[in-house]
């Protein structure tokens, strides 16, 4: 069991601070392990749920989903969905675009320096287009 540091979990709990986000144990334990070391994150709720289980922390598989789902609505992460079996959840916040490594199920951030959205198609009435998410999926060469 690795103990999360104090010095991440301070991290975490000032991280919810900037959200208004009331900083529960199972949530302070979460942010932890997703801002802690200032690295930028794209996990499953799995992922978390497995990580938060090596720290000694209790905390149900429920309440990561309903966690990150809190975090997502508090402006923290940002959810993107690769297929319709599941979602990631990304730390970083600006636009960016994705590859999704599917040999390996894993999502990693993409150079958007060469990438050029020059047109897109009108919403249907009534809609306006809140948010474009570009996933490029990867995989070994045949």
């Amino acid at each position: 069991m690795d103990k999360i540091p104090d010095t991440a979990r301070t991290r975490g709990e000032a991280w919810l601070a900037r959200a208004s986000v009331r900083p529960t144990r199972q949530r302070v334990a979460l942010a932890a392990l997703l801002v802690g070391d200032g690295n930028d994150r794209h996990v499953t709720a799995e992922w978390l749920h497995d990580a938060v289980r090596q720290t000694g922390d209790k905390v149900s598989l429920a309440t990561v989903y309903n966690t990150l789902r809190a975090f997502t609505e508090a402006g923290l992460v940002q959810e993107i969905t690769v297929d319709g079996t599941g979602s990631y959840f990304d730390t970083r916040l600006d636009d960016h675009p994705h590859f999704y490594w599917e040999n390996e199920a894993r999502l990693t951030d993409a150079g958007s320096h060469a990438l050029e959205i020059i047109d897109l198609p009108d919403a249907p009435e009534g809609m306006e287009i809140a948010k474009v998410d570009v996933v490029i999926r990867l995989r070994h060469k045949s």
